[in-house]
């Protein structure tokens, strides 16, 4: 193992000082790039999604429990499989409560494909009691690209055809046995007339595990500001915007 050098306190200080500015840099930028993702257009939801959830049958409104903003969770837990994917597992554990995101007017679920009887048993194996819906027979995972299934819809990873990522170096992943699915986290948005999805991380691969934003991200996910109402809508309180 390679050690940092060993240096006197004013030489310490004189780095880190000059880190630190670097650091007032990436915070500023980091904040620029939240405005534009918040600043993203939304696209209205006009085809019906039925889920299996706690309460038997469910549309996509259903999933927001009354609140302006659902952030869904893509658990890789296909129909075949006899347990979830393990890293979406670690990435739930780590969640903890999701309180303070209510007060964010924000809702928090988990969707997979396997039936919703595997998923109840798997959340209750590890002690989870975050809403979790079943897109069994549902198109919600192939529309959002985190199931690829050519047979369902055309191949679209990380925003990026086929033909596209075929004309990358190193993406054998592209050749795997169809369909299979990725991680990743969706946001949608309810006006008080229609359900708006503002924002999604899914098909980034291994680095979808953190997110920007993250669903323990707070300020990434909600507006700071209020929220400026469109004419003519009827929204919710609160609306703190998740893209």
């Amino acid at each position: 193992m390679s050690l940092p050098e060993v240096v006197s306190r004013e030489e310490w200080l004189q780095a880190r000082r000059a880190l630190l500015d670097e650091e007032k840099a990436f915070t500023k930028a980091r904040d620029a790039l939240n405005t534009r993702r918040r600043e993203l257009p939304m696209v209205r939801i006009d085809k019906p999604y039925t889920f299996t959830g706690p309460s038997g049958e469910a549309g996509l409104l259903d999933l927001f429990e009354g609140r302006a903003q659902l952030v869904v969770y893509h658990f890789m837990y296909p129909p075949e499989w006899s347990a979830g994917c393990p890293n979406c597992t670690a990435f739930v554990e780590e969640i903890g409560k999701v309180d303070a995101m209510h007060g964010l007017n924000t809702t928090f679920a988990l969707v997979s494909r396997a039936p919703y009887e595997k998923l109840v048993a798997y959340a209750a194996e590890h002690g989870w009691e975050y809403p979790w819906y079943s897109s069994f027979e549902s198109d919600f995972n192939y529309d959002f690209h985190v199931t690829l299934d050519e047979s369902k819809v055309p191949f679209e990873y990380n925003y990026r055809s086929k033909a596209e990522w075929d004309a990358r170096p190193n993406n054998g992943f592209i050749q795997q046995d169809q369909p299979f699915d990725l991680h990743g986290l969706s946001c949608f948005l309810y006006d008080g007339d229609a359900v708006y999805h503002t924002y999604s991380t899914y098909g980034r691969g291994a680095d979808s595990m953190s997110f920007t934003p993250t669903a323990l991200d707070l300020t990434a996910l909600g507006r700071q500001e209020p929220w400026e109402k469109p004419a003519g809508r009827s929204l919710p309180a609160t609306t703190d915007h998740c893209h």
